[in-house]
């Protein structure tokens, strides 16, 4: 099966300092390195884009190239990790009852009238209208180590070491944010009806914040570990719900988030990107 992986991780911000992360790259890294070792893809299938590397257009063009291969019958199988910051956006389609859109933070994000600049913001949309072109046919399986809400940021500490929130607040609704969750852009506007090959994996519920933590010695995001070592564990050959299972048993009085699978039953007894 010809498959192609984009696995991004932003710690780094380019205009923005204060959005420091930890864990992101080795969240990419650590993806990369489960496809090309448990799971038995190929290095020259897989693209990092880390840090300054990991700017929009980077991001959709590598996105996009895999689309249209996929469109060409080149690609049967498209992988997307994200480790980075998630945010909201004022939407601008009308497809959302709220007003909110989801966003995803890159390296080079910047603000333009109070708000954020399109041209360095990644809106679900953007991303809907891309996967929305593939063809039926082809799987596309996406995880996302972010959040879109900033509910979850009550109480949240920041000191040496403690969980942090993979959330920024928009600049215009510091005071007025959504419980929100990304799944429109993978499985369609109405979530019932999800692509028949489209898999989505959440770091938490639309109430809860994705969070950048310290393990054993180095960081990564609570979800990616989760899921890196549920996969491990299973050999490969565990289904979606027992490593979705695994992963939550494990996270249990550790973390508040929950990580979420959004795919068809068909899709939730098959093994993980094999």
């Amino acid at each position: 099966m010809a498959q192609r992986a984009l696995c991004v991780g932003i710690n780094q911000f380019r205009r923005y300092p204060q959005f420091q992360l930890n864990g992101c790259v080795h969240d990419a890294q650590d993806m990369a390195a489960l496809l090309t070792g448990t799971l038995g893809w190929r290095k020259s299938e897989i693209t990092l884009l880390l840090d300054k590397k990991a700017t929009k257009a980077a991001i959709l063009a590598r996105l996009a190239k895999f689309v249209d291969q996929a469109k060409a019958g080149k690609l049967q199988r498209i992988v997307f990790s994200w480790s980075s910051h998630g945010t909201q956006v004022a939407d601008t389609s009308g497809d959302e009852p709220d007003g909110v859109d989801e966003a995803f933070v890159p390296y080079d994000v910047a603000e333009k009238d109070g708000d954020w600049d399109p041209e360095h913001i990644i809106v679900d949309d953007e991303l809907h209208d891309l996967f929305a072109a593939l063809p039926p046919a082809v799987e596309l399986e996406v995880f996302l180590d972010t959040c879109h809400s900033g509910t979850g940021l009550r109480g949240a500490e920041f000191s040496l070491h403690a969980p942090r929130p993979r959330f920024v607040a928009p600049p215009s609704r510091q005071g007025t944010l959504r419980q929100r969750e990304a799944t429109g852009f993978v499985l369609g506007r109405d979530a019932e009806q999800p692509g028949e090959h489209h898999v989505l994996w959440t770091g938490c519920k639309a109430n809860q914040t994705s969070a950048d933590a310290y393990f054993d010695g180095r960081y990564n995001g609570a979800f990616t570990y989760y899921l890196v070592k549920a996969t491990k564990d299973g050999g490969g050959r565990r289904t979606r719900d027992e490593v979705l299972q695994a992963m939550r048993q494990a996270m249990k009085g550790k973390f508040s988030q929950v990580p979420q699978l959004e795919t068809r039953a068909t899709n939730r007894a098959a093994a993980v990107a094999h």
